[in-house]
């Protein structure tokens, strides 16, 4: 009797291969949950407990003898406002992180140890694989991205009055909307192509983060004049996540032809 000949095993579809990429960066998902959660509810602290408590306190009317003064003493750790400038510096930075983490454990270790050649060799093409990390590291990117700058616009613009910040000020206009998603993003690119470029964790990890940070203090320097000619929050703010959407696209566009490059 004839043997069958083998049926091939199917290649993996994208789904499947975006829960294998969850499952072996499952900590980095847990450490970003985390600190969305952590942020988020150190905001909703300032906006429920601090500015009330500060409030009540600045009108709070002084009897001629002194008695009854509530206890108004606030530190810099607990001062609504310092806590609130603090946050937003935080997440204005936060995309260095993710492109440090991009470019090492993302990336750069898979390639530095061979895993991505392996997988390569398993009918999984090099785009595909390097699509199936990104998308599954965007997708919690974005979402928790957006809930923050949700929950840090709300309180900014709620407590407007008391948190003295100036929305033109990084810490202010960065978290306020759909820029500071698009700046995560950023940081996901540039740490892939750092990856792919130098092959390597560690130094692809320096490099990513070092890449990202100076990118983003030179973007300040780009959307700073648009505060000119352009009035209102909203518009200077589109153009500035435009502005970054449009870098993203392109170092991921890099990030995809150098690997199709190296893999032949």
């Amino acid at each position: 009797m004839t043997a069958l000949p083998a049926t091939p095993a199917p290649a993996p579809g994208p789904v499947s291969a975006h829960r294998s990429v969850r499952r072996l960066h499952r900590p980095a998902l847990l450490v970003w949950a985390a600190f969305a959660l952590l942020v988020t509810g150190w905001l909703l602290w300032v906006h429920f407990a601090e500015v009330p408590a500060e409030r009540a306190c600045q009108g709070f009317h002084y009897s001629v003898r002194g008695d009854d003064l509530p206890s108004c003493g606030y530190s810099a750790f607990t001062d609504a406002n310092n806590v609130f400038n603090f946050l937003g510096e935080v997440l204005t930075y936060s995309c260095v992180a993710v492109a440090a983490w991009a470019g090492g454990a993302l990336i750069g270790r898979d390639l530095e140890s061979g895993t991505a050649s392996l997988a390569w060799t398993q009918s999984v093409s090099p785009a595909r694989w390097l699509a199936g990390k990104l998308t599954a590291a965007a997708l919690p990117l974005v979402a928790g991205g957006g809930v923050l700058a949700l929950v840090f616009g709300w309180v900014w613009s709620s407590d407007e009055g008391q948190l003295v910040s100036s929305w033109t000020y990084d810490r202010v206009f960065i978290p306020h909307g759909p820029l500071l998603p698009a700046l995560l993003l950023l940081g996901l690119a540039v740490g892939a192509l750092a990856g792919i470029t130098l092959r390597r964790t560690l130094p692809a990890l320096g490099a990513a983060a070092a890449v990202t940070l100076v990118t983003r203090l030179y973007l300040r320097e780009a959307w700073l004049p648009l505060h000119g000619p352009l009035h209102g929050f909203w518009a200077v703010q589109l153009s500035a996540t435009a502005m970054v959407l449009a870098l993203t696209a392109a170092a991921t566009a890099g990030a995809f032809l150098l690997l199709r490059r190296r893999a032949r």
